[in-house]
């Protein structure tokens, strides 16, 4: 029997970096408000979240990823099935390198995004993505003002090979989690992953940009005080 086509959005923030919404929040709202299958939470530079998410996996009907995205010298890369942190400040190839240690999956995210919403902001890896070897590339990613960085993205993909297609919201407020996702066969986190690797996988976009990004407008101030927060734990090392 062919095996159904499922949603997972495996680009989520939380308060545990500079997301607004705190995981029990997130969890009730993927449960109550989306049809989405698998869920990544991809702090940046810290899987904290994400473990406390997964720790709460069995009370829900969906499944959880443990990701995280890095800050690489390059650019950010999302680290998905991880096990620890990845620290922050390594070059993109010794980013994706840490996280095949793990045996995870390295993501470029947003890859021609300029950089924006602050230090933790939309940090491309631009043309690095044609040094280094990675597992996929966020092809659609919902943040606001991304039309043409994800045009740039589905060029490039559509020009390679041997490369996953993924889509993520990039959500930092509750209403935008969904609005980018990636399409994959099965329902579990193993069958994502083997979707990852069987290169089926399809970037995705849900109805609602518009007011994604005007709430995003709205909620810009206490995004920017989050961010800066985090900003300065991470460079105190906490």
């Amino acid at each position: 029997m062919t095996a159904a086509w499922n949603k997972a959005d495996l680009h989520i923030h939380s308060t545990h970096s500079d997301g607004l919404g705190k995981i029990p929040e997130i969890m009730d709202y993927v449960q109550e408000r989306t049809d989405l299958k698998v869920i990544a939470i991809t702090d940046h530079n810290t899987i904290d979240g994400a473990l406390f998410a997964k720790s709460l996996e069995e009370l829900y009907d969906f499944e959880v990823v443990i990701g995280e995205e890095i800050s690489s010298k390059s650019g950010h890369i999302l680290g998905l099935f991880l096990k620890e942190t990845i620290p922050p400040g390594m070059s993109a190839a010794e980013t994706i390198s840490a996280i095949n240690e793990q045996d995870g999956i390295a993501v470029i995210a947003h890859p021609f995004a300029n950089r924006a919403f602050g230090p933790f902001g939309l940090e491309s890896v631009g043309k690095a993505i044609f040094d280094v070897a990675f597992h996929a590339l966020e092809v659609y990613n919902s943040s606001p003002y991304l039309i043409y960085a994800n045009r740039l993205a589905s060029k490039a993909f559509a020009g390679g090979q041997g490369i996953a297609a993924t889509g993520g919201s990039d959500a930092h407020v509750l209403k935008a989690i969904g609005k980018g996702y990636t399409l994959f066969k099965g329902e579990t986190a193993e069958d994502l992953r083997h979707s990852i690797a069987e290169l089926e996988t399809r970037a995705c976009a849900s109805k609602g940009g518009l007011s994604v990004a005007l709430r995003y407008a709205f909620r810009y101030p206490q995004i920017r005080r989050q961010q800066s927060w985090n900003w300065e734990r991470c460079k105190a090392g906490k």
